[in-house]
């Protein structure tokens, strides 16, 4: 039998972990907008608590990290340690773009934990999740006015949301948890990677080509004309009339 004493305390590295990726995710754009420590600190601690603080919330928990300071100090200390090492990575935003899909696995992982721990049934347990997720990230590019992970073409929230769904899967089919958080982690660390090397994507939307001027004008004139005759047009009383003859 599973030590639960122990399991809980790997997730709870698990959660620190995720904090202190999107931590440095969060820093790593300061450094990219030349920003001062403070701003390392602010935007690397936002990056980092920002999607679990609404996730606490919405399920009326205590935010984690007001009940467990630990976390903003993980956070701080990544972006410290950034503002000091940022200079040393050669391509920072790649380095931003997989330290935020592994960021983004473990909290998918990590926000369906806490919440089917707090008695919320799947369907919410796997968009508590997704929320969890993705709203650090989309912060991040708001406050580091950058081109929002949301405009990309490639899955970012669709992994998000497939970790979230795989992890409450295997809890439901009785999967011990250190198998569900690997299992989830895969599988959404899997599917954002994937979209990253191969541009994976879902269908995007596409209008229809408008009217053409004489297909409006068409369409105007048979409107006044039905109008005119009651609701139908001359070559509706044609063929009622040849009908009845």
């Amino acid at each position: 039998m599973p030590n639960p004493q122990g399991l809980a305390t790997v997730l709870q590295l698990v959660d620190l972990a995720a904090v202190a990726v999107f931590a440095i995710t969060g820093a790593l754009v300061a450094s990219r907008k030349q920003l001062d420590i403070v701003g390392f600190l602010w935007l690397g601690t936002i990056t980092a608590v920002g999607g679990g603080t609404v996730r606490d919330v919405l399920l009326g928990l205590p935010v984690f990290w007001v009940a467990t300071p630990t976390y903003v100090l993980v956070a701080a200390g990544a972006s410290v340690l950034v503002f000091f090492t940022a200079h040393l990575t050669q391509s920072r935003y790649r380095l931003i773009i997989w330290l935020d899909a592994v960021g983004l696995a473990l909290v998918a992982v990590a926000g369906s934990e806490k919440a089917l721990a707090s008695g919320a049934g799947p369907v919410v347990a796997v968009v508590m999740g997704m929320l969890t997720a993705c709203l650090g990230g989309i912060l991040r590019d708001i406050l580091g006015n950058e081109p929002s992970i949301l405009l990309r073409r490639e899955i970012y929230i669709t992994a998000a949301l497939a970790g979230a769904i795989a992890y409450v899967a295997a809890h439901a089919v009785g999967a011990e948890r250190w198998m569900a958080t690997a299992i989830g982690f895969a599988v959404g660390f899997g599917v954002r990677g994937c979209a990253v090397v191969y541009g994976w994507s879902l269908p995007a939307y596409k209008a229809r080509p408008g009217r053409t001027l004489a297909e409006i004008e068409a369409l105007d004139l048979r409107g006044v004309t039905a109008a005119r005759f009651g609701g139908q047009t001359p070559d509706d009383d044609v063929h009622i009339g040849s009908g009845e003859r």
